[in-house]
């Protein structure tokens, strides 16, 4: 993980915050209640959405994106507890999470499954998971062009891969779906499950 990165992100990411994803945040993370964890906090843009009655623990792997989040922090409704660590060893105690929150991330962690599978090992049974992802397109040709780019985004953009299934892999990992949502022609999905063992 590069400093360049980090450093240029927001700024990378400010149209399409103000033009669509502040409210998809704000409807989404409206639904996080009691103790959550937050996967790949990254720069904590989610953290000023937060509502009461909750408090946050976030995981994040990059210490760049951990200190470009104070700002964040200091501005969140709720308390924020962040740490370094990676999504696929979590290092917290079984069924400890009552809301898993997870916001365009699930494209960068390098073994998305072994993280899906520890989030469900750390969310309680009956415990919801949310996210907001973009996907492989359900698209002949664009799915194909996603596929075609991937190497060269994953470089240019800290591993990011345009063309992964996070629907497919949440499904395969045992939680029960409740509603997806899907934008920008199946770009964007918001995937709202929970934990029913």
């Amino acid at each position: 993980m590069g400093k360049w990165f980090p450093a240029i992100y927001d700024t990378l990411m400010a149209p399409l915050e103000r033009q669509k994803f502040k409210e998809i945040r704000r409807d989404l993370l409206g639904k996080a209640t009691g103790h959550v964890l937050e996967i790949g906090s990254g720069t904590g843009v989610n953290f000023p959405y937060y509502l009461q009655p909750c408090h946050v623990t976030a995981i994040e792997p990059n210490p760049e994106m951990i200190n470009n989040s104070l700002d964040n922090i200091n501005n969140s409704l709720v308390p924020i507890d962040i740490h370094l660590g990676k999504a696929e060893e979590l290092p917290y105690k079984d069924n400890s999470f009552d809301t898993v929150v997870a916001t365009l991330v699930f494209c960068t962690i390098p073994d998305p499954q072994k993280a899906l599978d520890d989030i469900h090992r750390v969310l309680k049974p009956g415990g919801s998971l949310v996210l907001f992802e973009h996907v492989s397109m359900d698209h002949p040709v664009l799915s194909k062009l996603q596929d075609a780019l991937t190497p060269l985004w994953k470089r240019l953009c800290d591993g990011c891969h345009l063309n992964r299934d996070t629907l497919t892999l949440v499904e395969n990992t045992g939680f029960y779906i409740k509603k997806v949502d899907s934008m920008s022609k199946g770009l964007f999905l918001t995937i709202e499950c929970y934990n029913h063992e």
